[in-house]
Parts: C-alpha cells; structure tokens; sequence
C-alpha cells in the first residue's frame, strides 16, 4: 500500500470519527423543543427547579404584596417595594418583594447580580445585601451547593408597566438584631425590621 492511500485512508477515518463524535454530542445536548426531558419512573416529568420560594414551605411564607415595609426607587423609573424580611429558624433571613418597571423601557437587572463568575443568570438580584449598620456587619445572598444564589434570577426583559415578585435569603443576623438596611447595587438602601 502507497504512502498516499494510507495517508487518504487515516483522514477518512479521522472525519468519520469527527461526525460520529459530533452526531453524539448534539445528542446528548439537543432537546426535542417538546418539553419532553427526563421522565419519573412513574411516567410523570420531575417538578421544574423553581427559582422562588415555594408559597406555604417552611422559611418561605408568601409574601403580603398588600403590606409595605420599605420601597427604593432607582433609575429610569424602576421601583424595588419590601413587602417582607422574615428570620427563620433554620437561620436564615428571607426578604420578599415586588420590582416595577414604570419607565419608558425594558429593565434588565444585569447590574444588580454579584461579581461572581460561576453564577449562570446574568441577570439576577445576587449582588443584594443585608447591612447590620449597628454591629458593622454585611450579609452576602446564600448560595446553593451549585453555586447559584438562594434570589430571583433570569430578571430581564421586564417591560415598561409590568411587575415581578422577587426575593433573596441571607444568613441570619443574632436574634437582637431587629432592624437592617437592605441593598441593591444602583438603588438607594431601605431599612426595614426583621419579623420571626
């Protein structure tokens, strides 16, 4: 056999092991755009990962968005309204609220997410903080073992007139601390009291 041959003969079966290592990879990547996915042994899909808290579980009671606690009013019309900060006994502390867009276009809250490389929204409220103004102290959003915040994520496109509820869990402050101010990067603080 020529030296020709067999060089034309390995590049077929490099290509072939190119296409064949492509065709199983948008396999395994590639959804059929039916909402199919992964089935339960008993035939049902599994719950969707909320990125919400679940009305009625425990730490998370539903938000009142009757109730007022606290409101910041940011730029081009977006207006963060507290309706809740609730300290579990788990030790945690979760604020509930509404973000309202009454400007005059879509509001994306790219700025508002942490400075985190390893989160997947880009567009959440990660970068929200508790502030204990009187025991000097600044508490961070919780993450989850993945590296995703313990907020409201996939924020944007919130067009102008439109409302969306929002929420971040923080680790709890001592039991004494009854007051905080609750931060947004380019909104203007709100202090608000901690519920049991």
């Amino acid at each position: 056999m020529s030296i020709r041959r067999t060089t034309k003969a390995a590049r077929g079966a490099v290509v072939l092991a190119g296409a064949v290592g492509l065709a199983l990879v948008v396999a395994g990547c590639g959804g059929g755009g039916d909402g199919g996915g992964a089935k339960a042994e008993d035939g049902n899909k599994p719950p969707a990962r909320s990125s919400a808290p679940k009305d009625g579980g425990p730490g998370s009671p539903a938000a009142d968005s009757a109730k007022v606690i606290g409101e910041m009013k940011g730029p081009d019309g977006v207006v963060v309204t507290l309706h809740s900060v609730v300290r579990d006994s788990g030790g945690f502390v979760t604020v509930n609220g509404t973000v309202a867009n009454h400007g005059n276009r879509p509001f994306n809250a790219i700025n508002w997410r942490s400075n985190e490389t390893e989160l997947r929204s880009r567009s959440s409220i990660s970068g929200a903080t508790l502030v204990d103004k009187a025991g000097k102290k600044r508490y961070l959003v919780l993450r989850d073992t993945n590296g995703e915040c313990l907020c409201t994520t996939g924020l944007s496109g919130l067009m102008p007139g439109a409302s969306r509820p929002i929420f971040a869990q923080f680790p709890a402050p001592p039991a004494k601390v009854t007051e905080v101010d609750f931060q947004l990067p380019t909104m203007p603080p709100a202090s608000v009291q901690i519920t049991d």
